[in-house]
């Protein structure tokens, strides 16, 4: 079972990366599925993937394992903070055979709350391929808004395609919060 729960969403709980998770975490990243959405091309080997687990705690990334009762089903994760803008990239795969569960829209709501609510972020950001419609759906669900393209940035089966940036800020997010019926603190949001 991954590590302790972190976070928890309306779904899923967001639990800290752990030594038992480097087995699935493995065949997440080197499913095809998975890296025609994210463009990696390169394998990932079960030594590179145990490295990347035994790393967790040594930087500023922020990571967890997106877990459905205790099953992972997927990963999520914040980049180190540009303290100077304090804007964070998030990013997030869940496993195929777990698509169209709303498992990354919960898991996305869950970290975007942790973002501003917990660490005072002015902004969340991401990327997502033109490749990848159901990834731009799960940023929209959540708010977030798309900010631009960059054209033929990414390279997906041979091809040069788009990738879209998509940004949300915690005023933004405040006003989400509040639609969605959770109270906020408005104090908080100075």
């Amino acid at each position: 079972m991954p590590g302790a729960v972190f976070l928890e969403g309306d779904l899923v709980e967001l639990r800290t990366v752990d030594e038992s998770d480097v087995e699935f975490l493995h065949q997440l990243v080197n499913d095809p599925r998975v890296r025609r959405g994210i463009a990696a091309v390169d394998p990932v080997t079960h030594i590179q993937e145990r490295e990347w687990v035994d790393s967790r705690g040594d930087g500023d990334d922020i990571d967890f394992v997106i877990c459905d009762d205790g099953d992972p089903v997927g990963t999520i994760g914040l980049k180190p903070p540009n303290i100077t803008t304090g804007a964070s990239e998030v990013g997030y795969i869940v496993a195929p055979d777990d698509w169209d569960n709303g498992y990354a829209t919960d898991a996305l709501r869950a970290i975007c709350g942790y973002a501003f609510e917990e660490r005072r972020l002015h902004k969340v950001y991401a990327n997502a391929y033109e490749t990848n419609p159901a990834s731009c759906r799960v940023l929209e669900n959540v708010g977030f808004e798309k900010e631009g393209v960059h054209r033929d940035q990414g390279f997906v089966d041979g091809e040069h395609v788009d990738v879209f940036r998509y940004g949300l800020l915690a005023r933004e997010w405040q006003h989400t919060a509040d639609e969605s019926g959770r109270e906020t603190d408005r104090d908080s949001w100075i």
